[in-house]
């Protein structure tokens, strides 16, 4: 990537940062959670057509894929941004805060979706500079693990080299960004367990066999899954989320149902988990005369970033931001379905700052009904994802050239 083409990207992309924000506001006032996505990837095929590309519709679910060709033959780069909301309640008090009740973008997937569309719009710009192409995917139903693998089955990576994505940080101040080699996210299993036993007279419990207590005691024992069967070195969340059982105060119930997660930083440790839980969970049941029966489901692996391609961010992101405005992201048990992209196609995913100059860790997280962002960040995505493709696609053509 020459100099002339980096010193005109951040200008460029500080030119439509009104636009970018108008978007963003547009999409933040009416949320759309998983799989209802019908009106905000409307939206995004509008804007894509107008840049002239040609836009696929409803691809896994409501997801748009758009690809831009350059006049030079060379490899694939796909670019991805998610699109839905939360179902949480805003209280941030914004005068373009979400008009639909219970409803939000609260994991700022309306400003990812601004910022694939500031990048498409910067690389459509920049069309003839492009040796080989670049898929721009705007997916669905990230949050609840769903869009992803649909995008994968109907071949959105068909003839991808390499791909690349963001998340917005609202405890990292904006202008900064965060990379890491290797594992970023952890994996996301879901479980629920329904413990079975015999309901009676809370007075008379010697005539009952009590599912409650068992169900406690099964709670109490998975934990020994994380402190003594699985090394410290691998980082292993078991979380038990919800408790469902008994009508009345004085009544044993006949049957408990729980339900929880599981988050790995290891795939070894990811396969091996749920047997530990089959074995930990049935034997406690056991001696608590109790039955109990689990549905185990594996629902996103470990995100692990590729070192060339983390390489290729972080070095686009000394030339944007400056050295000084990249730190190393610590890695963090939330999921992200990329990581299903990155089992297919090497790439790297990292972390953007959202969050105020001073004060950014103190800022509200991800998923909280107050989160919220610094739209200056929206431009800055836009312009390092535009970045980062035209800096890998100019390695090919002068390796090839």
């Amino acid at each position: 990537m020459t100099e002339k083409v980096l010193s005109e990207l951040l200008p460029a992309a500080k030119a439509i940062e009104r636009e970018l924000i108008e978007l963003r506001r547009k999409l933040h006032q009416n949320p759309e959670l998983s799989l209802e996505e019908t009106e905000t990837a409307s939206t995004v095929a509008i804007l894509l057509e107008r840049l002239g590309l040609q836009v696929r519709r409803d691809v896994g679910g409501h997801g748009i894929v758009a690809d831009l060709i350059g006049r030079r033959p060379g490899p694939r780069i796909a670019l991805r941004a998610d699109m839905d909301a939360l179902p949480i309640q805003e209280e941030t008090e914004l005068p373009f805060a979400s008009i639909i009740p219970g409803k939000m973008h609260a994991c700022g997937h309306d400003a990812h979706t601004s910022i694939l569309y500031g990048a498409a719009k910067l690389l459509t710009d920049r069309k003839e500079q492009l040796a080989g192409s670049v898929r721009f995917i705007f997916q669905s139903a990230e949050e609840i693990n769903a869009g992803a693998k649909a995008m994968i089955d109907e071949g959105v990576l068909k003839g991808v080299d390499e791909i690349y994505g963001l998340h917005n940080l609202p405890t990292l101040s904006t202008g900064k960004a965060a990379t890491r080699y290797g594992s970023l996210m952890g994996s996301v299993d879901q479980f629920e367990l329904t413990v079975s036993g015999k309901g009676g007279h809370g007075a008379i419990p010697d005539q009952c066999v009590d599912p409650v207590l068992a169900a406690s005691a099964i709670i109490l024992s998975l934990q020994s899954a994380v402190s003594r069967e699985v090394s410290p070195f691998d980082p292993v969340v078991v979380t038990v989320g919800s408790i469902h059982g008994g009508t009345s105060y004085n009544i044993i119930p006949n049957r408990v149902v729980l339900s929880g997660t599981v988050r790995t930083f290891s795939h070894n440790v990811q396969e091996e988990m749920p047997f530990r839980l089959q074995r930990i969970i049935s034997r406690t049941a056991e001696a608590y005369r109790c039955t109990v029966e689990l549905q185990y489901k594996k629902q996103v692996p470990v995100l692990v970033n590729h070192d060339s391609h983390t390489r290729n961010v972080e070095e686009v992101v000394d030339l944007l931001l400056g050295r000084e405005n990249r730190a190393e992201a610590n890695p963090v048990l939330a999921g992200e379905d990329f990581s299903m992209y990155l089992q297919h196609v090497p790439g790297c995913f990292f972390w953007l700052g959202s969050g105020p100059e001073i004060g950014a860790e103190r800022a509200y997280g991800l998923h909280h009904p107050k989160f919220t962002i610094e739209e200056h960040c929206l431009p800055l995505g836009a312009a390092l994802l535009t970045a980062i493709s035209l800096h890998r696609l100019s390695k090919h053509y002068e390796t090839f050239a």
